[in-house]
């Protein structure tokens, strides 16, 4: 019996040891150009993932728009209390602040003045948040061209040396060259794949906070459209 164990613990050594061994043989497969290649991939993956996590902090709903802001500016507006609206603002950064403070800025302008106001600070809001994401795409659409560069030069190789040996290689050798180039293929395609997917989850995600943003920010200021309207009265003319 200790035997048996003795020869099944061995078997499982030796698989382990294959198992890390053949790993090691895909990562150095493709020699140093494709290490050189699979270290880029590497560190593309790894600012993806870095990204992934800044995007699942920031764009969570408490950040965007606080809870009950909205509804305090609106009280403060509705009393005439500009200082109180713009001060709550201030306490509670953000970016449903940001454009609410852009709104207020312009009230002496009317209505149409915080409305041009808010649409400016709102596309500002949007194109800051979206340009963090759009790394997302870039990485998403660099890593597959990282990984069939690798890909291309492998075969190269392979078929360079077929000419060397005038032939001699046999369809092993060569399959075995396009089987090394394929490895760093599919390390970009490991890379690229949830980095779009990340991306566009964070597109829509931005999408529906801007869009959430618009509609507490009308809310929010609808004191300052119902305000009446100073009519400037127009000079006698002499008689």
């Amino acid at each position: 019996m200790p035997l048996h164990l003795d020869v099944l613990l061995a078997q499982g050594n030796t698989d382990e040891a294959a198992e890390g061994a053949g790993l090691l043989d895909i990562v150095l497969s493709g020699g140093i150009v494709g290490a050189v290649i699979l270290v880029v991939l590497l560190s593309l993956s790894f600012l993806a993932a870095y990204l992934v996590f800044d995007q699942v902090m920031t764009l969570r709903r408490g950040e965007v728009l606080p809870e009950g802001l909205s509804e305090t500016v609106r009280q403060a507006l509705l009393t005439g209390r500009l200082q109180e609206a713009d001060a709550a603002c201030r306490r509670e950064p953000s970016v449903l602040s940001v454009v609410l403070l852009s709104g207020i800025a312009e009230v002496d302008y009317g209505w149409q003045g915080v409305e041009k106001a808010v649409e400016d600070a709102l596309a500002e809001q949007s194109a800051r948040m979206m340009r963090r994401i759009e790394y997302l795409s870039v990485i998403g659409n660099i890593a597959p061209m990282v990984g069939l560069l690798g890909t291309v030069t492998g075969m190269i190789f392979a078929f360079q040396q077929v000419a060397t040996t005038r032939g001699a290689a046999g369809a092993g050798d060569l399959a075995e060259g396009i089987y090394q180039a394929l490895v760093t293929t599919v390390g970009g395609l490991v890379v690229a794949i949830p980095a779009l997917a990340a991306y566009a989850v964070s597109r829509n995600r931005v999408d529906t906070l801007i869009a959430d943003v618009a509609f507490q920010v009308q809310h929010a200021l609808a004191p300052i459209k119902r305000r009446p309207t100073k009519n400037v009265a127009a000079p006698k003319r002499s008689s």
